[in-house]
């Protein structure tokens, strides 16, 4: 079984909203609502849990219900950290999934991943352990001295960028997060499940992404997402156009 792990409990700071930035709305939905729709759709993922901050359980169960999200099994509370929140949404599958099983995991405010993109992390997973949506790095990198300047470049064909989703057998991901919690570390690593792996010496494999599977953080994320959204209506209103012609005919 393959089930999709959605966090949707940040705050969303930075992109100055006086709501969690995943429940803004974009074109009349909330961002949540269209990532849902993306694994509610995809045939390789057989059900959802919902991670969220518990002020706001009863907007998600009425999104789940409103967009038809049939595939939401459970629906968890988060913690007060990115760390905290992925570990109690993989504590909470003990004993209701088996070790074999694939979690992948996604943010609620990464609306443009696709269809291929999960499948291949599925892939992956299935052959490695895990999975990290990555791609390679086009921009010219450099390593800051201070806030202001360089002097050290990277060589980019060197380097990777991670997206998400990332996917992993339930079972060696439970036993990760258990050994940090265990051994005091959760809270001295960055807000990635990816610097957890890290940290126990894990490998970690590329799985397909794309420039546009971005995790909307600004402003002008959101400008991007609904620009995707009004081109995918104008495309459709032309088909549409087209099709209506030849009926006409």
């Amino acid at each position: 079984m393959n089930i999709a792990v959605i966090l949707a409990g940040g705050k969303g700071t930075r992109i100055g909203s006086n709501i969690p930035k995943q429940f803004i709305k974009i074109m009349g939905k909330p961002i949540l609502a269209y990532t849902l729709e993306i694994f509610q759709f995809n045939k390789n993922i057989d059900a959802i849990e919902v991670v969220c901050h518990s002020d706001w359980v009863n907007e998600v169960n009425r999104i789940v219900d409103e967009y038809g999200i049939t595939k939401v099994k459970w629906l968890v509370c988060g913690g007060n950290t990115f760390q905290e929140s992925v570990l109690k949404g993989v504590f909470n599958l003990k004993n209701k999934i088996f070790d074999t099983d694939i979690v992948v995991i996604s943010f609620g405010v990464s609306p443009m991943t696709t269809d291929d993109i999960i499948d291949d992390s599925i892939r992956i997973c299935k052959e490695h352990g895990n999975a990290i949506a990555s791609e390679d790095v086009v921009l010219c990198t450099c390593i800051k001295d201070d806030e202001y300047s360089t002097t050290q470049s990277i060589l980019r064909e060197s380097i990777k960028g991670f997206s998400n989703p990332w996917a992993f057998r339930f079972g060696e991901l439970y036993d990760a997060y258990d050994t940090a919690i265990k051994s005091g570390i959760l809270d001295t690593l960055e807000p990635h499940t990816t610097s957890l792996y890290f940290a126990l010496g894990k490998r970690l494999y590329f799985s397909k992404s794309v420039s546009s599977n971005i995790k909307i953080t600004t402003r002008e994320d959101l400008e991007l997402f609904e620009g995707r959204l009004l081109l995918e209506q104008k495309k459709q209103q032309a088909k549409t156009n087209i099709n209506g012609g030849k009926n006409d005919d």
